[in-house]
């Protein structure tokens, strides 16, 4: 049973979006929606709630469908709200007065402690925030979930909690989930929509399969496009031949078989139709200026604690060494960012020393943290780099405009940026510091599946020694060398992630 219909559907906002999509939204459909930053999923969604008009073509609801629509940001009326509050106001005021279990039932689906059911969402982080936006859908009990990034700012325990969630619904009850991390969508699809401006394929797969399956296809259409041209290439040089010796020699056959010629290769061009190629939305690149040091980082045995002098976990004796992609593994809490900020303190104050960790002379730290905080929202890009770098000017602009950060962005405040505009101006900073060592604390947050797969490649490619935190499985499985993990108040050495990654399903 078909719920929505999309035919010839097309948003321009400023540029073009997408256009011709077509596509049938059915019963039982798990659909991912995958498109680079800034690319149209959103827009999408919006489309589909009935929020926004399409620019062209038609969508079609089925007769009396209720859509329950989780956004990414919540409004600002709600957050002096307490949790529980927030949701209820979701429900209409008979339901609301009289039917409060259902907010009951919703919230202990989500894993919502009694202990948080009173406060106020403004004093909650942006996970706890992000699932109050899930439940306030999840209540109202819709005929359809559109979804746009119902993952951002959650841990492992919250994803499982949410995928545990999708999966207890009605397995008729459709949805639409627009999304960057790869292990989600792989856990709760069964079919990917690829956003493009032009063709937007769609595959009955989820996202891991769906991309090998398009990677398949636009090689084929690859091939196709060069076989073609290089038909139409060959029918205008025997065209020519044909010609001269038709001149020659005044035969007016060979003048008609010159002209079909032509005309055959001019059709063959007309339809031939090059593989899609995806416009970048600003590259990743990344710097390992290297150091003849073996061991970069000596730990020997020391206590991480909160501000207050609470003691979280005992390091025991560890070694960061050239060449490790160190993931630190750890459930919220447990001091994995005290943790990152005892090292990169270590780092910056190397001459006093730090009780406990050594640092080797040679280390050049490049740091990122997850709310990209040493970017001020009030600077502009170009003044970014102009204060930290001794570059000309034209050379800022071209590596800003290669990082996907336009001329008429330039000049604006970076608080203007997207997320990823902004995350990929981190990573330039990053790699004009040229460090040998990298510090990094949910580097993948803002970035799109492009970005994340650039960010692995440079990584991997470079050999730079790095100690990660990070909530994202794809991003942990296919970086990581070694793996630290927080058990039982101490940093312990594991062989892989997949047992964290279970337990915290299971959390």
């Amino acid at each position: 049973m078909t719920v929505i219909n999309l035919r010839n559907l097309g948003i321009t906002l400023g540029a073009p979006l997408f256009s011709n999509l077509n596509l049938s939204i059915n019963a039982g459909d798990r659909l991912a929606v995958v498109a680079a930053n800034g690319r149209g999923k959103s827009t999408l969604l919006r489309a589909l709630a009935g929020r926004i008009e399409p620019t062209t073509g038609d969508i079609t609801r089925m007769r009396g469908l209720t859509l329950g629509f989780v956004e990414q940001n919540m409004p600002g009326s709600l957050l002096a709200e307490p949790f529980y509050r927030a949701v209820q106001l979701a429900l209409p005021q008979d339901q609301a007065q009289n039917e409060s279990w259902r907010v009951d039932i919703v919230l202990d689906a989500l894993g919502v402690g009694e202990d948080l059911r009173d406060r106020p969402l403004e004093k909650l982080s942006g996970g706890w925030q992000r699932i109050a936006l899930i439940a306030r859908v999840a209540v109202m009990e819709p005929d359809i979930l559109l979804l746009d990034e119902p993952t951002n700012h959650l841990d492992l325990a919250k994803i499982a909690q949410v995928e545990a969630w999708l999966a207890s619904l009605p397995r008729h009850m459709p949805a639409v989930i627009a999304s960057h991390d790869r292990a989600f969508l792989d856990a709760v699809t069964n079919r990917t929509l690829f956003l493009r401006e032009e063709t937007s394929p769609d595959f009955t797969l989820p996202f891991s399969a769906a991309r090998a399956a398009l990677d398949q296809a636009d090689a084929a259409a690859e091939r196709r496009f060069e076989k073609e041209m290089k038909t139409a290439d060959q029918l205008r040089r025997q065209a020519a031949k044909l010609n001269n010796i038709g001149i020659n020699s005044g035969s007016d056959l060979l003048v008609v078989k010159t002209k079909q010629l032509r005309e055959r290769a001019a059709r063959i061009e007309a339809q031939a139709r090059p593989a899609h190629r995806e416009r970048s939305a600003g590259a990743i690149r990344l710097a390992n200026r290297g150091t003849h040091a073996k061991v970069l980082i000596s730990i020997d045995d020391v206590t991480v604690a909160t501000p207050d002098g609470t003691a979280l976990f005992r390091s025991g004796k560890q070694a960061i060494c050239q060449g490790d992609r160190i993931v630190l593994l750890g459930p919220n809490g447990a001091g994995k960012t005290r943790l990152v900020a005892m090292l990169k303190a270590a780092i910056g104050t190397r001459e006093q020393g730090q009780p406990g960790i050594k640092v080797t002379p040679s280390v050049v730290l490049g740091y990122g943290d997850q709310a990209l905080a040493d970017l001020g929202n009030a600077e502009t890009p170009f003044n970014v780099l102009n204060a930290r770098f001794e570059l000309a000017d034209p050379r800022i602009r071209s590596l800003l405009a290669g990082a996907g950060i336009g001329l008429d962005l330039q000049e604006k405040p970076v608080g203007n940026l997207s997320g990823g505009q902004k995350a990929r101006l981190g990573m330039l900073v990053l790699r004009l510091t040229n460090p040998n060592f990298y510090l990094l604390d949910e580097p993948t947050n803002h970035l799109d599946i492009e970005g994340q797969e650039a960010l692995e490649d440079e990584l991997l490619e470079t050999e730079a020694t790095s100690l990660l935190v990070s909530h994202d499985r794809s991003f942990i499985r296919n970086v990581g060398n070694r793996f630290w993990q927080i058990e039982k108040k101490k940093l312990v050495e594991v062989d892989d992630p997949e047992a964290f990654f279970a337990a915290q399903a299971g959390a």
